[in-house]
């Protein structure tokens, strides 16, 4: 039984350049962080966060990187927080039970997480199904 082709994705070159500007302004907000360096750390998360943004708009069209660039803005955004909140001490304040500020994040990573799930769980299968259904 013959297979359709594979599609192909290419990433046009000023895209690429703007991904990895992002990977350099993600691991310098990483290094603040690490180092403890606040001006560094927080100074990046803009940077970072902006570009994250800007990817997942322009790649809107294609639900997987819809969905997985998505889940990349709410990690980042998930861990600015951390970071934040460890710089201003308030990672270790309870802020419901034993919910500290550091747990906060969670809600972010759990978002990212969910629109994973449902990608996966709910969108892929349609799409694979769709698919099946137009090669026979």
């Amino acid at each position: 039984m013959e297979h359709p082709p594979e599609e192909t994705y290419s990433i046009p070159a000023p895209y690429r350049r703007l991904e990895n500007m992002h990977i350099l302004f993600w691991l310098l907000k990483d290094i603040g962080w690490c180092m403890i360096w606040k001006p560094l750390g927080l100074s990046m998360i803009i940077p970072t966060l902006s570009i994250a943004v800007l990817i997942t708009w322009r790649t809107r069209e294609i639900k997987a990187e819809l969905a997985h660039n998505l889940a990349i803005v709410f990690w980042i955004s998930a861990n600015s927080y951390w970071m934040i909140s460890e710089f201003f001490g308030f990672d270790t304040v309870h802020v419901w039970g034993s919910i500290t500020g550091k747990h906060m994040a969670l809600v972010p990573f759990l978002t990212g997480l969910a629109i994973l799930l449902y990608y996966y769980l709910v969108q892929k299968p349609q799409e694979t199904r769709t698919e099946q259904v137009a090669t026979l």
